[in-house]
């Protein structure tokens, strides 16, 4: 799946999304783990660059990596108009190769959930295993089962803005614990028209414990599990799971 003409858009439609709550949460495992000498950090499935580039103006020395070219771009020339030193590559996740270790890797905005198969989260978090300096840390989040089952499943979300607007669907597939977000959107040109853009993007999620046996098995320890940005448990009704493990 790689996003298209939505990769333009994106920052756009996603203006409330909570970067400086991911950012926060990186910080303060890094501090909770001892890794405060920490410096080179990998994002995986960095988008447009958004979180990619709150942390290099932080002092990290980030390294982005992303499937989708039209992604890049924009995340390119964020961190060009932001004056930080950002390297971007197109690579798959389940695919990552040639770079030095890295201290940190993260992987947050629910990307973790575009894999569509059991078999590509666990050649993830292998590929991820190798690329960490002893005592790394891989974080990251993914959609929780009761979003995925409750919350997303036959819902209809929509925004009416004065540039962009859009109408977002989630319809359950055959697969357990997975949704089509089937999305149309109206830009407005600058003649004063609207051109109208489709995109469907496929999301899956597994058990907590399901996560917890793949990281293990790839070799990690699993630090722990929280959920919703906060240090608490997840619960039964919890939206979003968060995850530390150390190399």
């Amino acid at each position: 799946m790689t996003y298209e003409s939505f990769a333009y858009w994106y920052d756009l439609l996603m203006s409330e999304a909570p970067y400086d709550e991911w950012k926060a949460f990186v910080e303060r495992k890094i501090r909770q783990y001892g890794r405060t000498g920490t410096k080179r950090l990998l994002d995986v499935g960095c988008g447009t660059g958004e979180l990619a580039v709150r942390l290099a103006k932080d002092g990290f020395s980030v390294t982005g990596v992303d499937l989708s070219e039209n992604m890049l771009a924009v995340a390119q020339e964020k961190a060009e108009r932001e004056r930080v030193h950002v390297e971007f590559f197109q690579q798959d996740m389940a695919e990552l190769e040639g770079f030095s270790p890295f201290d940190v890797a993260i992987i947050f905005c629910d990307s973790l959930n575009y894999l569509p198969t059991e078999a590509d989260v666990q050649q993830t978090f292998r590929c991820i295993y190798e690329l960490l300096q002893e005592d790394g840390l891989l974080l990251f989040d993914v959609h929780s089962i009761y979003k995925m089952d409750h919350i997303f499943q036959g819902s209809t979300f929509a925004d009416n803005d004065e540039s962009v607007s859009y109408i977002w669907q989630c319809e359950p597939l055959e697969t357990p614990h997975t949704v089509a977000h089937e999305l149309t959107f109206f830009v407005q040109t600058e003649d004063g028209r609207y051109e109208r853009y489709d995109e469907s993007h496929i999301q899956r999620t597994f058990a907590q414990q399901q996560y917890e046996k793949w990281l293990v098995d790839a070799g990690f320890t699993v630090l722990e599990v929280s959920a919703d940005f906060t240090d608490a448990s997840p619960h039964e009704t919890s939206e979003r799971l968060f995850f530390v493990a150390k190399k």
